[in-house]
Protein backbone atom coordinates (compact mmCIF):
# COMPACT_ATOMS: atom_id res chain seq x y z
CA UNK A 1 0.00 0.00 0.00
CA UNK A 2 1.31 3.36 -1.05
CA UNK A 3 2.27 5.22 1.96
CA UNK A 4 1.83 8.73 0.50
CA UNK A 5 -1.11 11.18 0.45
CA UNK A 6 -2.45 10.94 -2.73
CA UNK A 7 -2.41 15.01 -4.14
CA UNK A 8 -4.16 13.31 -7.12
CA UNK A 9 -6.60 11.16 -5.31
CA UNK A 10 -7.94 13.74 -2.75
CA UNK A 11 -7.86 16.40 -5.93
CA UNK A 12 -9.93 14.07 -7.37
CA UNK A 13 -12.24 12.99 -4.82
CA UNK A 14 -12.65 17.03 -3.69
CA UNK A 15 -13.64 17.67 -7.55
CA UNK A 16 -15.93 14.61 -7.64
CA UNK A 17 -18.07 16.53 -4.53
CA UNK A 18 -18.94 19.05 -7.17
CA UNK A 19 -18.85 17.13 -10.04
CA UNK A 20 -21.24 14.06 -9.06
CA UNK A 21 -24.60 13.55 -7.56
CA UNK A 22 -25.33 12.46 -4.07
CA UNK A 23 -27.86 11.36 -1.59
CA UNK A 24 -26.64 14.10 0.60
CA UNK A 25 -25.93 17.88 -0.59
CA UNK A 26 -25.75 19.86 3.02
CA UNK A 27 -21.65 19.49 2.26
CA UNK A 28 -21.66 18.95 6.18
CA UNK A 29 -18.82 16.87 7.68
CA UNK A 30 -18.15 16.11 11.44
CA UNK A 31 -14.83 14.95 12.35
CA UNK A 32 -14.09 13.51 16.01
CA UNK A 33 -10.91 13.47 17.10
CA UNK A 34 -8.72 12.70 20.23
CA UNK A 35 -5.55 15.62 21.32
CA UNK A 36 -3.10 12.96 19.68
CA UNK A 37 -0.74 14.97 17.83
CA UNK A 38 -1.14 12.72 14.73
CA UNK A 39 -4.69 12.72 14.86
CA UNK A 40 -5.17 16.40 15.18
CA UNK A 41 -2.47 16.85 12.52
CA UNK A 42 -4.53 14.70 9.88
CA UNK A 43 -7.99 15.99 11.09
CA UNK A 44 -7.37 19.74 10.89
CA UNK A 45 -4.95 19.07 7.03
CA UNK A 46 -9.08 16.99 6.28
CA UNK A 47 -10.90 20.60 7.35
CA UNK A 48 -8.56 22.94 5.53
CA UNK A 49 -8.72 20.56 2.50
CA UNK A 50 -12.79 19.96 2.35
CA UNK A 51 -13.46 23.84 3.31
CA UNK A 52 -11.41 24.56 0.41
CA UNK A 53 -14.19 23.28 -1.57
CA UNK A 54 -17.23 24.80 0.49
CA UNK A 55 -17.68 22.36 3.17
CA UNK A 56 -18.79 23.01 6.90
CA UNK A 57 -16.24 21.04 9.10
CA UNK A 58 -16.97 20.73 12.69
CA UNK A 59 -14.74 19.28 14.72
CA UNK A 60 -15.62 17.11 18.08
CA UNK A 61 -12.99 16.72 20.65
CA UNK A 62 -12.53 14.02 23.51
CA UNK A 63 -11.61 10.76 25.15
CA UNK A 64 -11.04 7.83 22.40
CA UNK A 65 -14.03 5.91 24.01
CA UNK A 66 -16.68 8.45 23.79
CA UNK A 67 -15.43 9.25 20.30
CA UNK A 68 -16.04 5.75 19.21
CA UNK A 69 -19.24 5.54 20.77
CA UNK A 70 -20.16 9.41 19.28
CA UNK A 71 -19.10 7.74 15.56
CA UNK A 72 -21.23 4.62 15.81
CA UNK A 73 -24.07 6.61 17.07
CA UNK A 74 -24.12 9.27 14.40
CA UNK A 75 -23.21 12.32 17.12
CA UNK A 76 -19.88 12.82 14.44
CA UNK A 77 -19.39 11.08 11.30
CA UNK A 78 -15.49 10.47 10.77
CA UNK A 79 -12.68 9.52 12.96
CA UNK A 80 -9.11 9.37 11.54
CA UNK A 81 -7.06 7.91 14.53
CA UNK A 82 -8.13 4.16 14.72
CA UNK A 83 -4.97 2.18 15.19
CA UNK A 84 -5.22 -1.17 14.57
CA UNK A 85 -5.18 -4.51 14.84
CA UNK A 86 -3.88 -3.96 18.12
CA UNK A 87 -4.75 -0.75 20.00
CA UNK A 88 -8.31 -0.08 19.15
CA UNK A 89 -9.79 -3.41 18.67
CA UNK A 90 -11.37 -3.66 21.55
CA UNK A 91 -13.43 -0.68 20.65
CA UNK A 92 -13.87 -2.08 16.75
CA UNK A 93 -15.19 -5.26 18.39
CA UNK A 94 -17.85 -3.12 20.37
CA UNK A 95 -18.56 -0.43 17.99
CA UNK A 96 -18.03 -2.22 14.18
CA UNK A 97 -21.39 -2.96 13.01
CA UNK A 98 -22.13 0.26 12.83
CA UNK A 99 -18.97 1.66 11.18
CA UNK A 100 -17.00 1.20 8.11
CA UNK A 101 -13.56 1.65 7.23
CA UNK A 102 -12.74 3.90 5.03
CA UNK A 103 -9.38 3.54 4.38
CA UNK A 104 -5.28 3.50 5.73
CA UNK A 105 -3.93 6.79 6.70
CA UNK A 106 -0.44 5.90 7.71
CA UNK A 107 1.01 1.98 7.68
CA UNK A 108 4.14 2.50 10.08
CA UNK A 109 2.48 3.36 13.36
CA UNK A 110 3.78 1.38 16.55
CA UNK A 111 3.13 1.71 20.22
CA UNK A 112 5.20 0.62 23.72
CA UNK A 113 7.12 2.04 26.36
CA UNK A 114 9.51 4.65 25.27
CA UNK A 115 12.57 5.73 26.84
CA UNK A 116 15.43 8.12 25.75
CA UNK A 117 17.62 6.80 24.07
CA UNK A 118 20.62 7.62 27.19
CA UNK A 119 18.36 5.25 29.41
CA UNK A 120 20.59 2.08 29.75
CA UNK A 121 17.94 -0.56 29.15
CA UNK A 122 16.56 -1.93 26.53
CA UNK A 123 13.88 -3.93 26.90
CA UNK A 124 10.94 -4.19 29.66
CA UNK A 125 11.92 -7.12 30.75
CA UNK A 126 14.50 -5.26 32.49
CA UNK A 127 12.29 -2.39 33.95
CA UNK A 128 11.75 -4.58 36.73
CA UNK A 129 15.84 -4.80 38.34
CA UNK A 130 15.78 -0.76 37.06
CA UNK A 131 12.84 0.13 38.78
CA UNK A 132 14.06 2.86 41.29
CA UNK A 133 15.71 4.57 38.35
CA UNK A 134 11.74 5.46 37.31
CA UNK A 135 10.91 6.25 40.64
CA UNK A 136 8.96 3.03 40.05
CA UNK A 137 6.47 4.90 37.36
CA UNK A 138 5.22 4.82 34.05
CA UNK A 139 4.22 8.07 32.54
CA UNK A 140 0.76 7.48 30.78
CA UNK A 141 -1.82 9.74 28.87
CA UNK A 142 -5.56 9.62 29.28
CA UNK A 143 -7.31 6.65 31.16
CA UNK A 144 -8.74 4.23 28.62
CA UNK A 145 -7.00 4.63 25.53
CA UNK A 146 -6.04 1.88 23.79
CA UNK A 147 -2.13 2.45 24.60
CA UNK A 148 -2.83 2.71 28.43
CA UNK A 149 -4.97 -0.65 28.70
CA UNK A 150 -2.17 -2.30 26.70
CA UNK A 151 0.19 -0.74 29.23
CA UNK A 152 -1.97 -2.53 31.86
CA UNK A 153 -1.84 -5.52 30.57
CA UNK A 154 2.16 -5.42 29.89
CA UNK A 155 1.98 -4.86 33.64
CA UNK A 156 0.36 -7.66 34.16
CA UNK A 157 2.03 -10.13 31.57
CA UNK A 158 5.66 -8.77 32.76
CA UNK A 159 4.75 -8.61 36.20
CA UNK A 160 5.97 -5.44 36.60
CA UNK A 161 6.47 -3.40 39.51
CA UNK A 162 5.84 -0.18 38.15
CA UNK A 163 3.22 2.17 38.66
CA UNK A 164 0.97 3.30 35.30
CA UNK A 165 -0.18 6.60 35.95
CA UNK A 166 -2.36 7.69 33.07
CA UNK A 167 -2.07 11.53 32.53
CA UNK A 168 -3.25 14.42 29.41
CA UNK A 169 -0.73 13.88 26.80
CA UNK A 170 0.39 17.06 27.20
CA UNK A 171 0.98 16.60 30.91
CA UNK A 172 2.95 13.36 29.88
CA UNK A 173 5.26 15.37 27.26
CA UNK A 174 5.87 17.93 29.95
CA UNK A 175 7.35 15.13 32.35
CA UNK A 176 9.14 13.23 29.41
CA UNK A 177 10.77 16.84 28.83
CA UNK A 178 11.39 18.20 32.50
CA UNK A 179 13.38 14.55 32.42
CA UNK A 180 15.45 14.92 29.19
CA UNK A 181 16.53 18.56 30.05
CA UNK A 182 17.43 16.83 33.59
CA UNK A 183 19.45 13.99 32.08
CA UNK A 184 17.13 12.04 34.26
CA UNK A 185 15.48 8.50 33.27
CA UNK A 186 11.79 8.23 32.41
CA UNK A 187 9.67 6.05 30.55
CA UNK A 188 6.75 6.64 28.94
CA UNK A 189 3.62 5.33 27.19
CA UNK A 190 4.96 6.41 23.50
CA UNK A 191 3.77 5.93 20.14
CA UNK A 192 5.30 6.45 16.38
CA UNK A 193 4.22 8.83 14.41
CA UNK A 194 4.46 11.56 16.95
CA UNK A 195 7.01 14.44 16.45
CA UNK A 196 8.91 13.61 20.06
CA UNK A 197 10.34 11.42 17.88
CA UNK A 198 12.43 14.61 15.66
CA UNK A 199 12.60 16.66 18.92
CA UNK A 200 14.31 13.99 21.52
CA UNK A 201 16.33 11.18 20.51
CA UNK A 202 14.15 8.25 21.94
CA UNK A 203 13.64 4.42 21.72
CA UNK A 204 11.10 1.96 22.43
CA UNK A 205 12.19 -0.72 24.75
CA UNK A 206 11.58 -4.41 23.30
CA UNK A 207 8.47 -5.83 24.18
CA UNK A 208 9.65 -10.18 23.54
CA UNK A 209 6.21 -11.41 24.41
CA UNK A 210 4.56 -8.96 21.80
CA UNK A 211 2.14 -7.19 24.34
CA UNK A 212 2.00 -4.26 22.51
CA UNK A 213 1.81 -5.65 19.37
CA UNK A 214 4.17 -5.11 15.91
CA UNK A 215 3.55 -2.70 13.45
CA UNK A 216 0.03 -1.01 13.03
CA UNK A 217 -1.67 1.00 10.70
CA UNK A 218 -3.83 4.20 11.32
CA UNK A 219 -7.24 3.81 9.82
CA UNK A 220 -10.68 6.17 8.96
CA UNK A 221 -13.70 4.98 10.31
CA UNK A 222 -17.01 6.59 9.30
CA UNK A 223 -20.85 6.30 10.53
CA UNK A 224 -22.02 3.65 7.91
CA UNK A 225 -25.22 6.05 7.39
CA UNK A 226 -23.09 8.45 7.11
CA UNK A 227 -21.42 6.83 4.46
CA UNK A 228 -24.26 5.52 1.92
CA UNK A 229 -25.45 9.36 2.22
CA UNK A 230 -22.57 10.90 1.61
CA UNK A 231 -20.14 8.77 -1.19
CA UNK A 232 -18.16 11.56 -2.69
CA UNK A 233 -16.83 12.76 0.63
CA UNK A 234 -16.76 9.36 1.66
CA UNK A 235 -14.18 8.63 -1.11
CA UNK A 236 -11.95 11.46 0.01
CA UNK A 237 -11.72 9.99 3.09
CA UNK A 238 -10.75 6.70 1.27
CA UNK A 239 -7.70 7.88 -0.40
CA UNK A 240 -6.45 10.33 1.87
CA UNK A 241 -2.52 8.80 3.01
CA UNK A 242 0.82 9.98 4.64
CA UNK A 243 4.35 8.86 4.46
CA UNK A 244 6.38 8.98 7.40
CA UNK A 245 8.04 12.39 6.17
CA UNK A 246 4.48 13.96 5.33
CA UNK A 247 3.30 13.48 8.58
CA UNK A 248 5.99 13.95 10.23
CA UNK A 249 6.28 17.70 9.10
CA UNK A 250 2.51 18.10 9.63
CA UNK A 251 2.79 17.36 13.27
CA UNK A 252 5.79 19.28 13.60
CA UNK A 253 4.32 22.28 11.39
CA UNK A 254 1.30 22.60 14.20
CA UNK A 255 3.45 22.09 17.32
CA UNK A 256 2.65 25.11 19.30
CA UNK A 257 1.09 27.04 16.18
CA UNK A 258 -1.10 30.00 17.64
CA UNK A 259 -2.98 29.45 14.00
CA UNK A 260 -3.47 25.69 12.84
CA UNK A 261 -5.52 26.92 9.66
CA UNK A 262 -2.25 28.93 8.77
CA UNK A 263 -0.16 26.43 9.45
CA UNK A 264 -1.52 23.95 7.52
CA UNK A 265 -2.00 26.59 4.51
CA UNK A 266 1.98 27.13 5.15
CA UNK A 267 2.60 22.90 5.01
CA UNK A 268 0.62 23.06 1.95
CA UNK A 269 2.69 25.45 -0.01
CA UNK A 270 6.06 23.65 1.72
CA UNK A 271 5.04 20.17 0.07
CA UNK A 272 5.38 20.77 -3.51
CA UNK A 273 4.71 17.88 -4.22
CA UNK A 274 1.28 18.03 -3.36
CA UNK A 275 0.82 20.93 -5.83
CA UNK A 276 2.35 18.59 -8.76
CA UNK A 277 0.11 15.88 -8.40
CA UNK A 278 -2.72 18.13 -8.17
CA UNK A 279 -1.86 20.51 -11.53
CA UNK A 280 -1.42 17.37 -12.90
CA UNK A 281 -5.11 15.67 -12.10
CA UNK A 282 -6.43 19.14 -13.32
CA UNK A 283 -4.35 18.82 -16.99
CA UNK A 284 -5.71 14.93 -17.14
CA UNK A 285 -9.17 16.11 -16.79
CA UNK A 286 -9.10 19.01 -19.27
CA UNK A 287 -8.96 16.26 -21.66
CA UNK A 288 -11.55 13.79 -20.85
Amino acid sequence: MKKVISGLLIALTISMIYSCGGASNDKKVTIAYVNWAEGVAMTQLSKVLLEKEGYTVELKNADVAPVFAAVAGGDADIFMDTWMPVTHKEYMDKFGAKLEVLGTNYTNARIGFVVPDYVKINSIEELNANASLFDGKIIGIDAGAGIMNKAEAAIKDYKLKLELQSASEAAMLAILKKSIDAGKPVVITGWSPHYIFSTYKLKFLSDPKHVFGDVETLQTVANKDFVKLNPQVSSFFRNFQLNDAQLGSLMAALKGADDEKAAIEKWLTQNSEFNVRLSSFLKTASVK
